[in-house]
C-alpha cells in the first residue's frame, strides 16, 4: 500500500482495524511527506519523529483502543499538551512546558491517536501571522489563526488536526487551503487546556480531507461509541441562501462558488429559499468584533500587564480597541446578538442549513496578512456549528471554499447536510 499519507483518517484507522496497516506505518509515511514538504510549507512549530514513533509503537502492541488508534494528529500550538512544549504563538513563551494535556488531547489520546506534533498559530489565535505558507501557493497566505493545522491537512502531512475559532480561524484557513473546517457548535466541547481569547466566542475546531473524517474526529472526542457514523438524509434539503450584507464586499471567485453551489442544490431537488433577516443582521460583524476585543482585553489581561512590549501591534490594537468598550456598550452588543440567535433559532425550523459566502475569495498574495475574517464574524456571533466546504476554484486556480451554517446544538445535524453536499462537489485535491 503506497501512499499511505494521502489516505483519508476513516480509511487509515479500517485499514489498521483490518491489520492491512500499522500506526509505526501511518506515522513514517506522514513523516515522510513532512520531510518532502516542511521546507516549503512551514506548518508545525514542534515535531519530534522520534516521539511520534513511539507512540506508535505502543499503540502497535495494545488492543484497539478507540476510533482514532493509530492515526495521526496535529495540535494547534494554542492547546496545551504535557509531553510538548505549548508557544501560543508568542515570544512571552517560548519553550513554556504545560503540565497537563488540554481536554481534548486528552479524549484524543484515549481514542488512541497518534499526536503528531503543533501546528504552528498566529499570536494568541489573533492576527499576527506565524510562518506558514499556502501549500498550494507558497507566496499567498493559508489564512488564521489555525494557520498550520489548515495548512497540515491540505498538504497530507496529516489526516486530522485540531484548530479553534474566536472570528474566522477554521473556516477562512480551510476555505484558502481547500480542506473541510468545522467550528463545532459553542458551548459543545470543553476547552479546559485552550488558551482562551474571547470566552463568549471560542469554539473547538477541526480540520480533515472529508466531511466523514470530520465526524469521526468530533465524534471520537465527544466519547461516542458509533463515531463516525452520519445518518444519511432521506430527502433533499431546505437551504436558506444568506448571502449577507456585506456580499459586494465578496470577490468574484467567492459569489460564484456560492452561486454555483445553490444551482448544484437545486438541481439535486433542494428547496432554496432567500429569507429576509431583520435589519440588525447587518450590523453582526461589528458587533462580534466589539465583543471580541472587549473579551481578548480579559482573556489576555496577564500579557498586557507584565509583557506589553512583547505584543505585537496588531495585537496591541487589538486590546487598545476592547478597552475603549465600556460595560453598558458590552451588553447592548450581547443583548443585539440574543435576539439575532433567537431569530435564527425559528429560521431554522423551515431550513436545514445556511449557504453563504466562507471568505472574501482566494487565499491573498503575501505573509503579511491572514485575509479578512468577514464571512466568519456573523457566524461565530450566533454561536451555531458552521463549516467551510471546498470544491471551487478562483481565476487562479486556487481553492475557495463554501460555508454552511446550522442552528445551535445542531453539530450531527449539519454534518449530515455537509457531507450529503459533498458527495456531490468535486473532492478536494492535494497541492500539485
Amino acid at each position: 500500500m503506497t501512499r499511505l499519507w494521502s489516505l483519508t483518517a476513516t480509511e487509515m484507522a479500517a485499514h489498521l482495524r483490518a491489520g492491512e496497516v500499522t500506526s509505526v506505518a501511518l506515522v513514517e509515511s506522514s513523516l515522510h511527506r513532512i520531510e518532502a514538504r516542511e521546507d516549503a510549507v512551514q506548518a508545525w512549530e514542534w515535531l519530534d519523529a522520534t516521539h511520534a514513533l513511539e507512540q506508535a509503537y505502543r499503540l502497535d502492541r495494545e488492543d484497539i483502543r478507540g476510533p482514532l488508534h493509530g492515526v495521526p494528529v496535529g495540535i494547534k500550538d494554542i492547546i496545551d499538551t504535557a509531553d510538548m512544549p505549548t508557544c501560543y504563538g508568542s515570544p512571552i513563551y517560548d519553550g513554556h512546558q504545560p503540565v497537563a494535556d488540554a481536554d481534548c488531547v486528552r479524549r484524543v489520546r484515549e481514542a488512541g491517536g497518534v499526536i503528531l506534533g503543533k501546528t504552528v498559530t498566529t499570536e494568541f489565535a489573533t492576527f499576527r501571522p506565524g510562518k506558514t505558507r499556502n501549500p498550494h501557493d507558497p507566496d499567498r497566505t493559508p489564512g488564521g489563526s489555525s494557520s498550520g493545522t489548515a495548512a497540515a491537512v491540505a498538504d497530507g502531512m496529516v489526516p486530522l488536526a485540531f484548530g479553534s475559532q474566536t472570528v474566522g480561524s477554521v473556516v477562512r484557513p480551510a476555505s484558502f487551503c481547500g480542506v473541510v473546517g468545522f467550528k463545532a457548535d459553542f458551548g459543545r466541547f470543553d476547552l479546559t487546556g485552550v488558551k482562551p481569547l474571547a470566552s463568549r466566542l471560542d469554539s473547538l475546531g477541526f480540520f480533515a480531507r472529508s466531511v466523514r473524517d470530520v465526524a469521526l474526529f468530533a465524534d471520537a472526542v465527544s466519547g461516542k461509541p458509533d463515531a463516525g457514523m452520519i445518518a444519511v438524509p432521506n430527502r433533499p434539503p431546505r437551504v436558506a441562501l444568506v448571502r449577507t450584507a456585506q456580499w459586494d464586499q465578496a470577490e468574484s471567485s467567492s459569489r460564484e462558488a456560492v452561486e454555483a453551489t445553490a444551482a448544484l442544490l437545486a438541481e439535486s431537488g433542494a428547496e432554496i429559499g432567500e429569507p429576509d433577516l431583520p435589519s440588525e443582521f447587518a450590523d453582526l460583524p461589528y458587533i462580534q468584533n466589539l465583543i471580541f476585543t472587549a473579551g481578548a482585553v480579559e482573556a489576555l489581561a496577564g500579557e498586557w500587564r507584565d509583557h506589553r512590549d512583547r505584543l505585537s501591534p496588531q495585537l496591541r490594537a487589538v486590546l487598545e480597541e476592547g478597552q475603549a468598550h465600556g460595560p453598558a456598550e458590552i451588553a447592548k452588543a450581547e443583548a443585539a446578538a440574543d435576539r439575532c440567535r433567537a431569530f435564527m433559532d425559528e429560521l431554522f425550523e423551515s431550513y436545514d442549513f445556511v449557504l453563504a459566502p466562507a471568505a472574501p475569495g482566494e487565499a491573498p498574495i503575501g505573509l503579511d496578512r491572514t485575509g479578512d475574517p468577514l464571512f466568519s464574524r456573523m457566524w461565530t456571533l450566533l454561536h451555531g456549528p458552521c463549516l467551510s466546504l471546498p470544491g471551487h476554484r478562483g481565476e487562479s486556480g486556487m481553492p475557495v471554499g463554501v460555508q454552511l451554517a446550522g442552528p445551535r446544538g445542531g453539530d450531527d445535524r449539519l454534518l449530515a447536510w455537509s457531507d450529503w453536499l459533498a458527495e456531490r462537489l468535486p473532492a478536494a485535491e492535494f497541492p500539485s
